[in-house]
Order: C-alpha cells, then sequence, then structure tokens
C-alpha cells in the first residue's frame, strides 16, 4: 500500500501550504531546537533507547504543561495523562471529569504492548432494558439526559489508578498536585467554556443553572460566567487531595459516594445507582484490536467502542473503492470516503454494543474479505445504507438478525488527549461526561455524567431488541476512537483521536486518511473539512477552507448534503516523522501540541 495515495502539495485537496508551521499548536520536537534540559530516556535492556523527544496534546494549554511538567520530573505517559486530565476536568468542565469515564489505549515501548484500559462508565445493576421508558414511551433526549436515570457509575478515579498500579512510573499523589494548585489558585474561564455557560439554547435545556449547587458554581449572582474570571473551586482540590491520599476508595466509598448517591436519586426521574454499584466499579482490561493494511497497522479500543471497529473499516474500505486506473480526482477521494463512513456507521449502529453483554463480530467485520464484499456495496449516493451480514461473506451462517437497527445519537461533551512520552511510551485517551456539562448534578466540585444515554432509549425495534439496549451492569456503546498506528516495521507512527459524539467515527477517520493516505501533516488533516456521513445525509463542514467547495462537489455528485458550521472536533495528534515528533491540535477548540523542551 502506497502511504500517499494522492499527494496534497500538488491536488485540488491541498488546504494550506505543505511545510508544517511550528508553533505552540503544530510543534515537532525536533533535536536541531533545543531549549532546556530534559530527563534522559534510560537505555533499555531489550530495546534501543527512544531518542525521538515528547509531546502532550490536548483541549488546553494548563492541562498541556501540567503533563509537560510530570514529564519533565521523569514520569510517564500514563502519570501525564492523569495529570492533563485532572486538570481539564476543571477547567474544562463540559467536556469530562472525574464524573465521567474513558476509553485508554496505553502502549508500552520497551515491552512493544498495546493495553487498552475500558473506563467506561457502567448502569446500576438495577436497571434493564426499560430505562427510559415512561408510561410505555420512550422519553425525549433533554428529559432523559437530565434525569437521574442518564447517570453510569463513574470511572475516571478507578481509571487514573488501575493504570498508574499497572504502568505509572512517578509518585500517584504528584501527578494530581498542578490540578490541585490550579484549583486552590483559580484558573481563568476561557472564551469557549463562558460561551457555553451563556448559550441561552443551551441553558433552556439544561439544569446547571437550576440547581443550587451547580449555579452556585457557574452562574454566581444568576450570571453565567465571564470570560477571563478567575474560578476557584477548594471542593474539587479537596477531593482530588483525597485521592492523592487515600486512592480511589476516597471516591467510591464513604461520604463521597453517599454524595453521588443523592444527586443521582433527586428529582427529577431519580436514578437507581447505590453505593453497592459504586464500590463495585472495575476497570476492564481489553485486547485492543488491530487491522493491518498493507505496511500499517491501526489499533484502537474495542467494544463497547466503536474505535477498532469503525476506524479499520473505513480506511479499508476507503482503499478498496478508489479506482484503480489513473490520477485520483477531488470527486474519487470524497466518494471514496463517504461510502466508506456510510458503510461503517451501518454496521456499528447494528452490531457494536457491550461486547461482555452481546455477541459483537468484531473480527469478522474487519476481515479483508468481508471488507472486500463490502466495498462492492458502495455508490449508493442519495439512499440509506444498511447494515452488512458478516457471517453470510464469511460462510458462518447469516447474523445480522440477532440485532434490531440502532440509531442512537451521541452528543459531544468529551475530550481526547495524545501523548507520547521520553521513553517512547505513548497513551491515546478519550475521556466524556457525555453531552455538554454531563447531567448538570454537581458533586463535591465535579459534575456527574449522562452516559447511560448513550444507551439505545427505544430497546426495541419491530420487537427485536438491539444489541446497544440498557441491561443492569452493561456498558453503553461508545464511538470514542482513541487511536494509535504502527508502521512496516511495528514501530509507532501516529497517535490520534477526538471528542465529538457520534461524529468521532468520521474526525479520527479525516486525521488517519489525511496524513497516512494523503500526505499532510498532522496540522493540515485537523484542519480539513469534517465530513460527517451517517445515514442518507452527508454533513460537510463549509465555515473553514475547501468546506463550501466539498459540500457542492457532492451535492452535485447526488449526495444529500446538510451544509454545517460550528463543528465540534478538538483532534489531538501526534506524528513520528523520523527522527522528531510533529504535532497537531484542533483550531476548534482551544488545545495546542507542544513538545517537551530539550
Amino acid at each position: 500500500m502506497k502511504l500517499t495515495h494522492i499527494a496534497l502539495c500538488a491536488a485540488p485537496l491541498l488546504l494550506a501550504a505543505c511545510a508544517p508551521t511550528v508553533n505552540e499548536t503544530n510543534q515537532s520536537a525536533d533535536p536541531e531546537t533545543p531549549e532546556t534540559e530534559t530527563v534522559e530516556p534510560a537505555e533499555s535492556a531489550g530495546r534501543p533507547a527512544w531518542t525521538k523527544g515528547a509531546m502532550v496534546a490536548a483541549a488546553d494549554p494548563r492541562a498541556v504543561e501540567a503533563g509537560l511538567k510530570i514529564l519533565g520530573e521523569g514520569g510517564n505517559a500514563v502519570d501525564a495523562a492523569i495529570a492533563v486530565h485532572a486538570v481539564l476536568g476543571l477547567v474544562e468542565p463540559q467536556s469530562s471529569g472525574i464524573g465521567g469515564g474513558a476509553f485508554m489505549v496505553y502502549y508500552d515501548y520497551e515491552a512493544d504492548e498495546l493495553t487498552v484500559l475500558d473506563g467506561r462508565e457502567t448502569a446500576p445493576a438495577a436497571a434493564d432494558e426499560n430505562l427510559f421508558l415512561q408510561d410505555g414511551e420512550v422519553l425525549p433526549y433533554v428529559a432523559a439526559w437530565q434525569s437521574g436515570r442518564s447517570v453510569g457509575v463513574p470511572a475516571m478515579p478507578r481509571l487514573y489508578a488501575t493504570a498508574h498500579e499497572m504502568f505509572g512510573k512517578a509518585e500517584w499523589a504528584s501527578v494530581f498536585q498542578p490540578a490541585i494548585e490550579l484549583a486552590t489558585d483559580g484558573f481563568e474561564v476561557t472564551p469557549r467554556l463562558g460561551g457555553l455557560l451563556s448559550n441561552e439554547r443551551l441553558r433552556a435545556a439544561m439544569r446547571l443553572d437550576d440547581d443550587p449547587v451547580s449555579a452556585a458554581y457557574f452562574y454566581p449572582d444568576g450570571k453565567p460566567l465571564a470570560v477571563g474570571t478567575v474560578r476557584d473551586n477548594p471542593e474539587y482540590a479537596a477531593t482530588l487531595t483525597a485521592l492523592a491520599k487515600d486512592g480511589p476508595d476516597s471516591f467510591y466509598t464513604g461520604a463521597n459516594a453517599e454524595a453521588i448517591i443523592a444527586a443521582v436519586t433527586a428529582e427529577p426521574l431519580p436514578g437507581a445507582m447505590t453505593v453497592q454499584d459504586l464500590a463495585d466499579y472495575r476497570v476492564k482490561l481489553r485486547p485492543a484490536v488491530c487491522g493491518q493494511h498493507d505496511e500499517i497497522r491501526i489499533c484502537s479500543a474495542p467494544p463497547p467502542s466503536s474505535g477498532a471497529i469503525t476506524q479499520n473499516m473505513i480506511f479499508g474500505l476507503y482503499n478498496r473503492s478508489l479506482p484503480s486506473d489513473g490520477d485520483l480526482a477531488e470527486e474519487d477521494v470524497l466518494m471514496a470516503w463517504v461510502e466508506a463512513q456510510r458503510l461503517a456507521y451501518a454496521d456499528r449502529d447494528h452490531y457494536v454494543g457491550d461486547a461482555d453483554y452481546v455477541k459483537v463480530p468484531t473480527e469478522d467485520l474487519i476481515d479483508p474479505a468481508y471488507l472486500d464484499a463490502r466495498a462492492a456495496q458502495g455508490g449508493l449516493l442519495d439512499g440509506t445504507p444498511q447494515p452488512g451480514d458478516p457471517g453470510e461473506v464469511l460462510g458462518r451462517g447469516p447474523m445480522i438478525g440477532m440485532w434490531g437497527r440502532d440509531m442512537t445519537d451521541e452528543t459531544p461533551g468529551t475530550t481526547h488527549l495524545s501523548i507520547i512520552d521520553q521513553y517512547g511510551n505513548a497513551v491515546s485517551m478519550t475521556a466524556t461526561v457525555e453531552s455538554a456539562f454531563g447531567n448538570s448534578r454537581m458533586v463535591n466540585g465535579y459534575l456527574l455524567n449522562n452516559e447511560l444515554t448513550d444507551f439505545s432509549r427505544e430497546p426495541r425495534v419491530n420487537n427485536q431488541i438491539v444489541a446497544n439496549a440498557p441491561a443492569g451492569g452493561k456498558r453503553p456503546r461508545s464511538s470514542m476512537s482513541p487511536t494509535m498506528v504502527f508502521d512496516e516495521n511495528g514501530d509507532l507512527l501516529m497517535v490520534t483521536g477526538s471528542p465529538g459524539g457520534n461524529s468521532i467515527v468520521a474526525y479520527v477517520s479525516k486525521t488517519l486518511l489525511g496524513v497516512l493516505e494523503w500526505g499532510l501533516t498532522a496540522q493540515e488533516a485537523i484542519n480539513l473539512p469534517n465530513v460527517i456521513a451517517r445515514g442518507r445525509t452527508v454533513g460537510v463542514e463549509i465555515d473553514v477552507p475547501k468546506g463550501q467547495q466539498w459540500a457542492d462537489t457532492l451535492s452535485a455528485m447526488g449526495y444529500v448534503v446538510e451544509e454545517r458550521t460550528g463543528e465540534n472536533s478538538g483532534l489531538h495528534t501526534i506524528v513520528v516523522r523520523g527522527s522528531y515528533l510533529e504535532g497537531g491540535a484542533d483550531p476548534r477548540r482551544e488545545g495546542v501540541a507542544k513538545a517537551l523542551a530539550e
């Protein structure tokens, strides 16, 4: 496979000059531009020492600096990820926090091993398929979102502890210090946080300014926090201090657990979570699922994440859908990408759920023989794509009838961080509280999630259960796609991921194709217009360069195009370029990619 099917430096898809801009949002850890001394990686007995530098890419500069501080003190990628996310939970509470969950993909350089830590929130033991039904009717999304029924058992503190116990290098307490200090001293409210708090449409939907606790924090004197305001959060500092001192039991038992249950079981529509549900929560270790694409291997999280299935399907289907002869035109590339997305989304919507509860044909969906057959079903244009049947294609018997069709929407209250440390280890972690500001219920300085609305609120279609129906202890399906790519030698090549609800699948595929197929830098790939092809309609971001042109092109080809603005991607990507690291951060949010100074 050629990694540059289309050389965008000389092709119509060109967005900007091909030379990367070296700045805080697209910075190279190039040994020719040292700044200050850093920790030297130790020589490994099994593998050569990593000499390509270290980098952190995340959604807020203060979080990135926290991660770099931990790396500079000798910590590794897991230590830095905890520090970064603890800060994000403070300064970006609309997207994630310790009241939510995450999928973490960790690459151990010395062992040359990948591990997926499934920190997805779970439904309370008492939940069943009728979780979001009332009087036999499906609850509307907003009612479900703001109800106590939507809160899943939080996962982040247990994920922090599990990852650190397995892989961490720094002292446990030290990784929380940057967030504790910032919560104590106060942080400046950014335009994105301030804008969401003052968004009248969002305020009308959520209860953030109605609940006395969250209203006092986010709407002092009845007014939303203004951009530039310095906001402290002593309760969050105290929660993290207890976590640093006593570990995750300080969160999952005792006074904090009782406060969570009090919030969840409050009106409207109280949830059924118990202190036992909290005490029982555990992170699940899952093998990463990788797809081989000639010279490269794409690896991501397995179900209940959609990452491994969708990213490998889209990449494989894209390559199978391109014309085999002649030069590629812009229309060829766009159509191949759109059709690959539509087919992958259709299969994902039908088959993916919590594999501990339902049979998910993960390996079959990314099998090359199935992708060959599935690609032949493209070219639907204005039709509605239907799920395929990998069992029938692969001679294992039809399996499409196992589940009803599910088109659950997931909203974009999520964040992503990518890290490569000075030892060669890497973390790709996507974390979430589901919708903006989660469930609007605030406990001890942090917000609870509304993750259970990622289940299908309608559990049956034509009286047939869907794979992603609610159940006690089950983890809802996720679009989160924390992804790593390895080259033909098995060496780490790329770390990427994004927030964005069900659009995450499309966003992340853009960076994979942009870097690996279209010859772009990390930043150029991120800057490309977002194109989301789930179902009959193709959404195209038109308020960025090339966006309107792409929308017009796809419309002229016969697609039903929805022109979109204000896309909510938050891509953070690191690419290994020979002897240095190249980073990119999504300009649609407030993040940066920054190298550890040498």
